[in-house]
């Protein structure tokens, strides 16, 4: 069955394109003209995953983004313009998997969504191999890649794909500095370029969700200059 993407855009001519390269490429796709009856359309039945412009009519894609993110992981794609990089990183911080700018090449939008249902599909298969091997419990914290489930004191946690990734990178091994490289082998596919400096957003949104529940949590720590360790509490 092939995956569902959904194209939300008040741009007809990005909607009509970007469509036709993907039900070329054997996805199904929904596409919506406003963040408002996107929403609408994501309570009766979700994609499996969501390219969003963030600048549309009635709702934005910010919105769009922060109302999904208090249900569901979806993942998401934002597409942001050339000369506004601040977009870029509320984005990242508000829980967007990746973002493509505008202009864009289809291929490599293509590319970007393949690379993150490739990504998804992953935890899935290799958790379903070892289910209960795969299950990561370090002190308050437990990750279940099967159910891409996350506890912190027993309190469920919603992360990203590309939140869990990271998490779960460092977490395997407690103590162990991870670089922004490594974490981004992780996160991200070869052919996809990232800046570095986005490791730094998703960790931000990973801290701002666990401190939602927890005030004191204080399990991933920065060295600055090096990267990134998960300290067991």
């Amino acid at each position: 069955m092939s995956a569902t993407i959904a194209l939300v855009d008040d741009d007809r001519n990005i909607l009509t394109s970007v469509s036709m390269v993907l039900e070329g490429e054997g996805y199904t796709v929904r596409s919506y003209n406003d963040g408002a009856t996107a929403l609408s359309a994501f309570e009766k039945s979700m994609p499996d995953l969501a390219v969003f412009d963030i600048k549309m009519p009635r709702m934005d894609g910010m919105e769009l983004l922060r109302q999904v993110r208090q249900k569901s992981d979806l993942p998401v794609i934002f597409l942001t313009s050339k000369d506004e990089e601040i977009d870029e990183l509320i984005g990242l911080r508000m829980g967007a998997d990746d973002y493509v700018r505008k202009p864009f090449s289809q291929r490599l939008l293509v590319e970007r969504i393949r690379a993150i249902l490739r990504r998804r599909e992953a935890m899935k298969e290799g958790s379903s191999s070892e289910a209960d091997n795969n299950t990561i419990t370090r002190g308050s914290l437990t990750m279940d890649p099967l159910r891409h489930a996350v506890f912190w004191k027993e309190m469920p946690i919603t992360l990203t794909v590309t939140e869990f990734l990271i998490l779960q990178a460092l977490a395997q091994r407690p103590g162990f500095v991870k670089s922004r490289d490594q974490l981004l082998d992780v996160a991200y596919d070869d052919q996809v370029y990232v800046d570095d400096r986005t490791i730094d957003s998703h960790i931000k949104r990973i801290r701002k969700k666990f401190k939602a529940q927890d005030d004191d949590f204080t399990s991933i720590e920065t060295l600055y200059g090096i990267g990134y360790r998960y300290n067991e509490a």
